[in-house]
C-alpha cells in the first residue's frame, strides 16, 4: 500500500492504495466520485471516461500509479451546478433514458467540442463510437452534442 496525492477536479485528494488500482476504483470507492461508472473494466465501452491532462481516458484502464502529478476531471468536476452546455443540451434534448452511460458519454462529447467545435454527424459518430449507450440514444446525443457546439458558454 502505497500513499498518492492526486488533484481531481482541482482539489488535491491524499489517500493510500495499492500502485496497481484503476483509477475508477480510486475515484469511486475512496474519493467518493461515484458519477464515474463501471462498464465493462477493459477499457471497451466509455461508462468510465474522465479527463487526463485533457485527453479522454477509460478510467478503469489507467492505474493509479501512472496519474501522478497530472490533471484529472470526473463528471463532477465540469461544473458546479451541473450546468456545463454540453449537460446542459443534454437535459434539453432528454438524452438520458437509463442514464448509465450518461457521465461517460459527457466526458467524451465534451472532448469532442474542445478538439472540433462544429463536428459533423460523421464526426460525432466517430467521436463517440467507444462510448456505449444499451438504450440506442444515439439520436438524441447527437442532436445534443449540435446544441452544445451552438452554445456561447462552450
Amino acid at each position: 500500500m502505497a500513499r498518492w496525492s492526486l488533484t481531481v477536479n482541482g482539489k488535491q485528494q491524499e489517500f493510500e492504495a495499492e500502485s496497481d488500482m484503476p483509477l475508477l476504483w480510486v475515484l469511486r470507492d475512496l474519493l467518493g466520485l461515484t458519477g464515474t461508472k463501471f462498464g465493462c473494466g477493459v477499457g471497451a465501452c466509455g461508462a468510465c471516461n474522465v479527463h487526463l491532462d485533457g485527453e479522454l481516458v477509460p478510467s478503469c484502464t489507467v492505474p493509479v500509479s501512472a496519474v501522478g502529478g497530472r490533471k484529472i476531471v470526473t463528471i463532477e468536476g465540469l461544473s458546479d451546478k451541473t450546468d456545463h452546455p454540453v449537460q446542459k443540451a443534454w437535459l434539453e434534448e432528454k438524452v438520458s433514458q437509463c442514464g448509465y452511460c450518461q457521465p461517460g458519454q459527457i466526458m467524451a462529447a465534451v472532448t469532442l467540442l474542445e478538439n472540433n467545435p462544429h463536428p459533423s454527424d460523421a464526426e460525432i459518430d466517430a467521436a463517440m463510437a467507444r462510448t456505449l449507450c444499451r438504450c440506442g440514444a444515439y439520436p438524441r446525443i447527437r442532436k445534443a452534442i449540435h446544441r452544445a457546439a451552438k452554445s456561447e458558454s462552450l
